[in-house]
Order: structure tokens, then C-alpha cells, then sequence
């Protein structure tokens, strides 16, 4: 995701997320996948919550981007079925610059 798609998927989770009452801590939006540091209210089902952002941020790409849909490798779908969850605690910080900077570091990778 670059460029308007990529503004786009930024701009839908960051509504979608304070919608529930979240606040983002990091989002770093990648050509591939997305790194996000969440608060997440305990009223507020994980599960749910990515569903939601998945879903309606999926909808809303794919109805302003109508050519991704006749691409033969997005079919349907912009997200894997999948999610990885952890909790955060002592390593906040950390978090947050792993997050904030992951581009960069795939990026020298390639190099």
C-alpha cells in the first residue's frame, strides 16, 4: 500500500479505532502489512475491534479504489484472515520505536 491507498488505510483505521474509543500509539501503514500500538478499552473485544478495522477499512478502499478489484492478486480481499495480538506492559517505549521505525528498517534491509 503507497501512496492514496496507503493514506487512505491511515486515515480509516485512525477513525474507526477512536470511533471505539481506542487511541493509537504508533501506525506505521507498510506496502504489505501494518504495525499498530493500540490502547484498547477493556469494554472493547480485540477480536471485534479487528474485525472492524479489517472490514470497513477494506470496504471503504475498495469502493474509493475501484481498480484494485480487477487486480488477480487482491480478489475480494485487501487483509489476511489472520492478526497478530501481544500486550504491552514494561516495553511501551520500545514498542512504540519498533513500530514508528520499521519501515526504515525494511527498507535498509532491502538494500
Amino acid at each position: 500500500m503507497k501512496g492514496e491507498i496507503q493514506n487512505e488505510v491511515e486515515y480509516c483505521i485512525r477513525m474507526f479505532s477512536s470511533q471505539k474509543g481506542c487511541t493509537i500509539e504508533e501506525l506505521n501503514v507498510q506496502f504489505d502489512h501494518v504495525h499498530l500500538l493500540i490502547m484498547v478499552p477493556p469494554k472493547v473485544s480485540i477480536s471485534d475491534l479487528l474485525g472492524i478495522l479489517k472490514g470497513r477499512t477494506a470496504i471503504r478502499v475498495f469502493n474509493k479504489f475501484k481498480h484494485l478489484k480487477e487486480k488477480p492478486y487482491w480478489g475480494n480481499h485487501l487483509w489476511s484472515k489472520g492478526y497478530c495480538v501481544d500486550t504491552v506492559g514494561l516495553d511501551t517505549e520500545m514498542i512504540k520505536r519498533y513500530v514508528k521505525y520499521q519501515e526504515k528498517k525494511d527498507k535498509r534491509e532491502e538494500k
